[in-house]
C-alpha cells in the first residue's frame, strides 16, 4: 500500500513537472513566433516601444581588398549600457559575434564588422541581435536579420 502511495506521488510530479516546463517552452515558442521579421539589406527596420522610435538600417561596404564589411547604424530612444549587436548564424550555427556600437551621438551609435563567410555555401543568413551587456533587448523588435553573400 505505501509503495503505491509513493508511486503515485512520483507519477503526479512528473506530470505536473512535465506540464509546466511544456508551458514555459510552448509560451517562448509562441512570442518568438509573434515577432515579425525584417531584412537590413532591403531598407531600415522601425519599430515602436514606450521610450520612442528604434530605427536600425545596414549598409554593405567594399573595402580595397574586396572583402565585404557591413555598416551599421542605430538609432535608439534611449541608450542602454554597454550596448552591442551580436551576430548569430541563422542558415547555420557559426558562433556568436558581438560588434560593440559606438555612441555618435545622444542617440545614435554606428559599428562597423565583417561578417563571417560560409565556406560550404554562397550564402549565409546572420541575425543581428541588440543587447545592453548580455541582457537581449527589444522584445516589441522585429527579428533583424541579412544576406551575406560571397
Amino acid at each position: 500500500m505505501m509503495l503505491r502511495v509513493f508511486s503515485v506521488s512520483i507519477a503526479l510530479i512528473a506530470v505536473i513537472g512535465l506540464a509546466v516546463f511544456a508551458s514555459q517552452y510552448l509560451g517562448d515558442a509562441e512570442e518568438e513566433g509573434v515577432r515579425s521579421e525584417c531584412d537590413l539589406l532591403d531598407g531600415p527596420c522601425t519599430w515602436s516601444t514606450p521610450e520612442g522610435e528604434w530605427r536600425v538600417s545596414l549598409k554593405p561596404q567594399q573595402d580595397s581588398a574586396g572583402e565585404h564589411l557591413y555598416a551599421l547604424n542605430v538609432d535608439t530612444p534611449a541608450a542602454p549600457a554597454r550596448f552591442l549587436a551580436v551576430l548569430r548564424g541563422r542558415s547555420m550555427y557559426m558562433g556568436e559575434y558581438p560588434v560593440p556600437l559606438q555612441r555618435q551621438s545622444t542617440s545614435h551609435f554606428t559599428a562597423e564588422f565583417e561578417a563571417p563567410l560560409c565556406a560550404t555555401g554562397s550564402e549565409m543568413v546572420w541575425q543581428i541581435d541588440l543587447q545592453s551587456g548580455q541582457q537581449m533587448l527589444g522584445s516589441e523588435a522585429p527579428i533583424l536579420f541579412f544576406r551575406a553573400k560571397t
